[in-house]
């Protein structure tokens, strides 16, 4: 029986988001129940992985679904290009790939917000689902 591993799932995802963000211009990445008190000129990314629902099939196949929420923050007052900069980075890295059997579909988003938490920040929201196979 193989079992999916949800940890080594999240650190597939993290490490992909970490690498690619830490290329110039390096951009900061937050992960779930990081402490981390944002500089409002510095631009920043919050990556949040959720695991779905599991799927039973009859062929002794399990499907996990999940997806990946990243909230793009840049500096308000400037526009709202370097956001869509950094939104473009993190479509082009999970746009419809796999990796180590994660197999991601195509993103939604970036979606622009009108009102920001924290304040005073540029903010839009990109969604990815992803889903796993497991052999039972």
């Amino acid at each position: 029986m193989t079992t999916i591993n949800l940890n080594t799932v999240r650190l597939t995802i993290e490490n992909r988001v970490e690498t690619e963000l830490i290329n110039s211009p390096p951009v900061t990445v937050i992960f779930n129940n990081m402490p981390f008190k944002p500089d409002i000129d510095k631009n920043f990314v919050q990556c949040l992985v959720d695991f779905g629902q599991t799927e039973y099939s009859a062929f002794n196949t399990n499907t996990v679904n999940g997806t990946i929420i990243f909230n793009i923050f840049t500096k308000s007052g400037v526009g709202s290009g370097s956001n869509l900069i950094i939104g473009k980075r993190i479509r082009d890295l999970f746009n419809k790939v796999t990796v180590s059997d994660v197999i991601f579909n195509a993103p939604n988003g970036p979606t622009l917000l009108q009102s920001t938490a924290p304040e005073g920040y540029f903010q839009s929201i990109i969604s990815v689902d992803f889903e796993i196979y497991e052999t039972i």
